[in-house]
C-alpha cells in the first residue's frame, strides 16, 4: 500500500484502506471479507493503527506549547525558557489599629504583632474569611500608644511546613503540599540544624545576576497538581544546603478570588511586647483603608501559553511595546489584560515614553501608589531616555441590535428564544476573545453564535453600534475628548447620539448632534434639543468638532450641571456612533466589552420557513441600518 495513503485517522476509513489493500492483492481479489472471521483480523489492525495514530499525534502536540492541553506539559515547557507562572493570590486588605498601654502593669517600648491570623471578616457573600500577615509586624510604643498603620493583610490561613535536608535521598524535593498556597507570602528560613533556635531567611531570586556561591537565594518552580516546589543553591549559585538543615517554609493558602469585597473586620491577631508578654486588651477597632482586593486563581493555561515566549523574548529588558507587557505582568502580576504603546502613536506624538494600560484582575483603576510602585518597578528594565506612564483603563462598549428570525414549528415560544439567544451573547461576550486589550469584534463570528444558538434559528439580521461613557466634572467648565479607535459611519447627520444631560443656561435635558462638513471627514458637534424622536432644536452651534476619519470626538469648555444617567452613582454621559466597519477593534489603550444590557434583541416568526407564508406575503422585513431617533 502507498504510503501516499496513509492519511486517513478514522477507523473506519483505515479499515477501508485495508481492504482495498488486501483486494488488489490477487489472492484476496473475490474474498468475502464481511462474511468471514478474517474481518476479526481487519478490525484488530484497524483499531491498531487508529490507537497508534492517536497516541502518535498528541504526543506530537504535547511536545510543543502552542499545541500542548495537559497542564504540566505546557508548565514545563514554559520552565525550559525561565518562565514561573503565578500562582493563585490572596485577597488583600489594608487596615490600621492601635493599641493603648496605659493599663498594662509595665510600659513596654515596642509592641509586635504575631504572623498568621489578624482579623475575621464579617459575613461576605455567605462566609467568614480569615486575615492574616506573612511575617511579624513591630512599631514602637510612643505616650502609651502603638500604632500599626497600613498593614496589608491577606485573605486566607497562614501554614507552616518543614523539611529536613537528607542528601543521601538523591531524589528528595522541597514542594509545598497545598495547591491553593499564595507564594507571593511565601517566606523560606533555613536553620543549621533542628537543635538550633536561629534561622537564616533566604529571598526568591529572580534571576541569577549578582549570585555567588555564598547567596541566601531560593528559586521557585511549578511542579505536578498546581503545587510549587523550592529549590536551592548548589554552591555555584546560590547557598548549598548541608546534610541536617531544616527548612522552615510559611505561607497563605487562600480562597482566591472569593475573599475581593471583605470590608468589615474583627480583630483576632496575637500582640506581643518587647518582653514577649501576651497583650489582650487596649486593642481598638480596625479602621479599614482599603478593602480586600486582588485576590485570583491560578495563571491559566492560556496565559502561560500566551506569555511564556514573550517573557523569553524579552530577556529582561524593555524595548519594546511586547516587552512592557510581559514585564508589567511580572512586576505586577495582579494584572488580567495589558496594552502598551508607544508615544510617536499618539497625535500628536510624544516622543520618549511608553504608555502603559492596565486592566487589573479585579476592579477597573489602579490606585497612584500602585502606579507608582509598577513604574519604579520597570525603570529597571527600561532604556536609558524612555519614561513610562500608566493611563486609566477606558473602555469601547460595543452594542447590538438584532432581529433573530426562527421557524416556530421547532421553538414556539418567542420569549424562551430571546433568553437563550441572550445567554449565548453573554457567553460570547465573556471569553477571551473580547475582554482583553487589543481584542477584535468579528461581525461574521457574532452572526454565527447568534445562529448556531438554536437549531430552530434561520437567520439574523444585526446592526452594531459602539458606545463610550463620559464622566462630566459637574458644575465646573472643563474641555473633553473621547476617542473610539475606529472609524466612524457618516451621512448628512445625526451620526452622533448621546443621553441627557443638564447644561448652564439652558432649561430642561439638552443631547448632542453633529453636523458633517461637504468632505465628510470632519464637522461639528452641536447642542440640541429633542422635540421628538425625529425632530430637534439646536440650541448652540459649534460646541466642539468631531474626526470621522479617526473617530474622535473634542467639546469646548462647557459647564454641564447633572446627568440622566449614571453608574454606581458617578453621573455619565452614553456617547454612540455607528462604526466604519462592523468589526470593531480595541485600539491602544480602549478595552473592548460586548454590552448585552444595553443590546436590543428581537425574535421575529420566520412564516417562509414554518410553511405558513410560502409565498412571502406576509415575511416581516428588517432594516440593516440603524434607527432614525436622534437620541439614545
Amino acid at each position: 500500500m502507498p504510503l501516499t495513503k496513509f492519511s486517513n485517522l478514522d477507523f473506519d476509513q483505515i479499515k477501508t484502506q485495508i481492504k482495498d489493500y488486501l483486494r488488489a492483492n490477487s489472492n484476496f481479489t473475490d474474498f468475502d471479507f464481511e462474511g468471514s472471521n478474517f474481518s476479526v483480523l481487519i478490525d484488530t489492525l484497524a483499531y491498531n493503527t487508529y490507537i497508534t495514530s492517536y497516541n502518535a499525534n498528541m504526543v506530537s502536540n504535547e511536545v510543543f506549547i502552542d499545541s500542548a492541553t495537559l497542564r504540566e506539559n505546557v508548565v514545563s515547557l514554559a520552565r525550559n525558557i525561565g518562565y514561573l507562572p503565578s500562582s493563585r493570590k490572596s485577597a488583600k486588605a489594608t487596615i490600621s489599629f492601635f493599641v493603648d498601654t496605659s493599663s498594662l502593669t509595665t510600659n513596654p517600648t515596642t509592641m509586635t504583632l504575631r504572623a498568621g491570623l489578624v482579623a475575621l471578616s464579617d459575613s461576605f457573600g455567605g462566609t467568614n474569611f480569615t486575615f492574616c500577615i506573612p511575617e511579624d509586624v513591630t512599631v514602637p510604643v510612643t505616650d502609651d500608644s502603638a500604632f500599626f498603620e497600613n498593614i496589608e493583610i491577606y485573605e486566607g490561613t497562614f501554614l507552616t511546613k518543614e523539611f529536613t535536608v537528607d542528601t543521601s535521598n538523591i531524589d528528595q524535593r522541597f514542594i509545598i503540599p497545598n495547591s491553593n498556597a499564595d507564594t507571593s507570602t511565601l517566606v523560606v528560613q533555613v536553620k543549621e540544624s533542628s537543635f538550633d533556635i536561629s534561622s537564616v531567611k533566604y529571598q526568591l531570586a529572580q534571576s541569577l545576576v549578582d549570585i555567588n556561591s555564598t547567596s541566601k537565594i531560593f528559586l521557585l518552580q511549578e511542579s505536578s497538581d498546581e503545587k510549587f516546589e523550592v529549590l536551592f543553591g548548589d554552591g555555584i549559585f546560590g547557598n548549598r544546603l548541608e546534610n541536617g538543615n531544616v527548612i522552615t517554609t510559611t505561607y497563605v493558602i487562600t480562597n482566591g478570588d472569593l475573599g475581593n469585597g471583605a470590608s468589615n473586620f474583627t480583630f483576632s491577631g496575637r500582640l506581643v511586647d518587647n518582653e514577649n508578654r501576651v497583650v489582650t486588651t487596649g486593642v481598638s477597632a480596625i479602621s479599614v483603608i482599603s478593602p480586600a482586593q486582588g485576590g485570583g486563581e491560578i495563571e491559566s493555561v492560556d496565559s502561560i501559553r500566551k506569555y511564556a515566549p514573550l517573557k523569553y523574548a524579552s530577556q529582561n529588558r524593555a524595548v519594546t511595546n511586547q516587552d512592557y507587557e510581559v514585564l508589567t505582568k511580572q512586576v505586577f502580576p495582579d494584572t488580567e489584560s495589558v496594552s502598551s504603546f508607544g508615544g510617536e502613536d499618539l497625535d500628536p506624538p510624544q516622543y520618549g515614553r511608553v504608555f502603559i494600560a492596565i486592566k487589573p484582575k479585579n476592579g477597573n483603576y489602579l490606585s497612584n501608589f500602585v502606579k507608582s510602585s509598577i513604574i519604579d518597578d520597570l525603570k529597571k528594565y527600561t532604556v536609558a531616555g524612555i519614561s513610562p506612564r500608566i493611563i486609566d483603563l477606558k473602555y469601547l462598549y460595543v452594542e447590538v441590535d438584532s432581529n433573530v428570525y426562527y421557524n416556530t414549528n421547532q421553538f414556539p415560544s418567542s420569549s424562551s428564544l430571546k433568553t437563550k439567544v441572550m445567554e449565548c451573547l453573554d457567553i460570547y461576550s465573556k471569553t477571551a476573545e473580547l475582554n482583553t486589550y487589543g481584542a477584535r469584534l468579528k461581525y461574521s463570528k457574532l452572526l454565527r453564535v447568534i445562529d448556531d444558538c438554536d437549531s430552530s434559528i434561520t437567520s439574523n439580521i444585526t446592526t452594531v453600534r459602539i458606545r463610550r461613557d463620559l464622566r462630566p466634572v459637574i458644575n465646573n467648565f472643563a474641555e473633553y475628548e473621547l476617542c473610539y479607535g475606529n472609524r466612524f459611519h457618516v451621512t448628512e447627520g445625526q451620526n452622533i447620539k448621546t443621553s441627557g444631560f443638564f447644561v448652564e443656561g439652558y432649561a430642561g435635558e439638552v443631547f448632542l448632534s453633529d453636523a458633517p462638513f461637504s468632505d465628510m471627514r470632519t464637522g461639528t458637534i452641536d447642542l440640541i434639543r429633542a422635540i421628538s424622536d425625529t425632530e430637534m432644536q439646536v440650541l448652540r452651534r459649534d460646541i466642539g468638532t468631531i474626526d470621522y476619519i479617526k473617530g474622535e470626538i473634542l467639546l469646548n469648555p462647557i459647564k454641564i450641571v447633572g446627568t440622566s444617567k449614571s453608574i454606581a452613582e458617578f453621573p455619565i454621559i452614553e456617547v454612540q456612533a455607528i462604526p466604519f466597519s462592523n468589526d470593531v477593534i480595541g485600539l491602544q489603550d480602549l478595552f473592548l466589552q460586548l454590552d448585552i444590557s444595553k443590546s436590543n434583541i428581537s425574535v421575529v416568526p420566520d412564516t417562509m420557513s414554518s410553511g405558513a407564508d410560502i409565498s412571502g406575503s406576509r415575511y416581516t422585513v428588517s432594516s440593516s441600518f440603524s434607527n432614525g431617533k436622534i437620541t439614545r
